[in-house]
């Protein structure tokens, strides 16, 4: 090894040289033999800086500096000193030469010398790499190796956010697609599924692989592995699954797929809910979930009967069922419920009833999609408000979870279904229920929330609460500490219009009861109020002159 690297500094860069061939066939035999000690030899000599001009010039000896240099690069502190060498231009060049050795050397080597680098991968994206490679894989499919160098070069650069563009840009779907067809061997398969997966993330691409005819061929997966034990078939059954799935995130691919609720491939996806397979059950209903993006699809789907499907998929989930397929399935229903007329139907088909099975859940994302369903289905639905608003099992895991702090969502929409059911059933029945179990605390914290939303539905349910029944929530207002909070409101200049409006119309209901009558005179409301009068919003102002005749009034 000495003596071919001091040969090899002593050579020309005319590169065709017996010599300098020879060199290299010793250098290739020292890393194979011992690559780390051989690397470390060849850095020390500095024959580095000489692999460009080697590089240049294209002929027999091209292949193996290539060679060498991915060689070198599999040692991690040889992978800097490649690049300060100025290594990565000339190779980048080489893609586009047609001899197959040298593209699948020049592919290893730069693969080798980005590894984990992004840095680096983001250099060669924007030394425009990526249509280039997709351009190889066309012309040399019938090259194993050149594929699965292209494959593994995708694999990484496709992590990166800023190849996706350049990606969208090429026909890559075409193609990954068309290799996808071709393959028998599972590890071929899983390696195209390893470049599909993060290049899927990107809409754009995913209209492309829809079009493609991706679709048909996991659908193909699914169906030659649906009913097999082997481990292999299992792994790939999710994968294409889930690869799936994931091509409906897109609203354009979605909305491709959907067809009217007519599609060959919506209809395939829905027979996947009753199946036996766990994985095919959390697909079919993640799917649904997926399509429930706008009303139109929504509406056609209850209309069909796909609640049912989920509801008798649910049912086949309480007793110690699989987690995930229950939180797929109450997330396709609470999709559902999102249009109005979607909601007194999918109430009479008995979707609460299904919902409240899993009430004694201990998994946060069951408890948070299981509330968000049962908040959808009772916007505007009054009835169903009052009936389970009165639901003494139903509110007290309410007001338990009202102090799931290591879970804010859970917390959240617990909070949020509380002041639900007053807000929509308007009903002194369930404000009663609520005071009964101690949600009315919670409903004031709610109040001092950062998001205006919850504010504006916990003040608003407060008011009920005090229009239907002041005595008996009097006691939680003051433990609450309701009126120091609704000061707080009023005085904050980053309370949002509503907020000082229903906080105002808040401090009139509870005038009264005389222990908070009291505290609204010992915090001078009526100076706090006097000064709303001249703000810039008019139903503020309005509403401060109608308080302040209110307190002066009664003070």
């Amino acid at each position: 090894l000495d003596t071919a690297l001091k040969t090899l500094k002593l050579s020309s860069a005319d590169s065709t040289s017996d010599s300098v061939e020879s060199c290299l066939d010793c250098l290739l035999k020292a890393l194979a033999h011992n690559n780390v000690e051989a690397s470390e030899k060849i850095q020390e000599m500095g024959v580095l800086p000489m692999m460009p001009s080697l590089l240049a010039t294209q002929n027999s000896c091209t292949p193996k500096v290539a060679n060498i240099i991915a060689e070198l690069a599999k040692n991690e502190f040889m992978r800097s000193p490649c690049v300060e060498a100025g290594l990565i231009p000339p190779l980048v060049q080489l893609l586009n030469c047609k001899d197959q050795e040298v593209l699948l050397q020049t592919g290893r080597a730069l693969g080798n010398i980005c590894y984990d680098s992004h840095t680096l991968q983001a250099q060669l994206i924007s030394m425009g790499v990526i249509p280039t490679l997709v351009k190889l894989l066309g012309v040399h499919a019938q090259n194993t190796a050149l594929t699965e160098m292209c494959l593994i070069a995708f694999g990484n650069l496709a992590e990166l956010e800023s190849s996706k563009e350049q990606f969208a840009s090429t026909n890559i779907a075409e193609e990954l697609v068309r290799l996808f067809r071709k393959q028998v061997e599972h590890e071929k398969k899983e390696m195209i599924f390893e470049v599909l997966a993060p290049l899927a993330e990107n809409d754009a691409i995913k209209l492309q692989l829809v079009e493609a005819g991706l679709v048909e061929c996991l659908l193909d997966v699914v169906g030659q592995t649906v009913d097999s034990d082997r481990e292999e078939d299992v792994a790939q059954l999710k994968t294409a699954s889930d690869l799936m799935v994931l091509l409906l995130l897109g609203d354009e691919s979605m909305q491709k797929l959907f067809e009217g609720g007519k599609g060959s491939v919506f209809q395939r996806v829905l027979s996947w809910v009753p199946s036996n397979n766990h994985q095919l059950q959390l697909a079919g209903a993640l799917a649904i979930a997926n399509f429930a993006r706008n009303d139109g699809n929504c509406i056609h789907m209850v209309d069909t009967g796909i609640v049912q499907m989920l509801l008798e998929l649910l049912d086949r989930h309480v007793e110690e069922g699989n987690v995930t397929v229950q939180h797929a399935a109450l997330s396709a229903l609470r999709n559902l419920a999102i249009p109005v007329v979607n909601k007194s139907k999918m109430l009479s088909a008995g979707v609460a009833d299904v919902v409240l099975k899993f009430l004694q859940s201990e998994m946060p994302p069951v408890q948070f999609k299981l509330l968000g369903t049962l908040r959808m289905l009772i916007d505007t639905q009054a009835d169903a408000a009052d009936q389970l608003g009165t639901n003494c099992k139903l509110v007290e895991r309410l007001v338990e979870w009202c102090e799931a702090k290591d879970h804010a969502g859970v917390m959240g929409e617990s909070n949020r279904l509380l002041s639900a059911l007053i807000r929509h059933s308007k009903s002194k029945e369930v404000v009663g229920t609520v005071i009964q179990c101690g949600g009315v605390k919670h409903l004031v914290t709610m109040a001092t929330s950062e998001h205006m939303i919850m504010q504006n539905e916990a003040l608003v349910a407060l008011g009920l609460i005090a229009a239907l029944d002041l005595d008996s929530a009097e006691k939680d207002f003051v433990g609450a500490t309701l009126v120091q909070v609704l000061h707080k409101l009023l005085t904050e200049e980053k309370s949002a219009p509503e907020i000082k409006y229903n906080s105002m119309i808040l401090i009139c209901s509870v005038m009264g009861s005389e222990p908070l009558h009291k505290e609204v005179q010992s915090l001078a409301f009526i100076d706090v109020v006097s000064k709303l009068r001249s703000h810039e919003n008019k139903t503020v102002a309005h509403q401060a002159s109608l308080t302040e005749q209110r307190l002066t009034a009664q003070s």
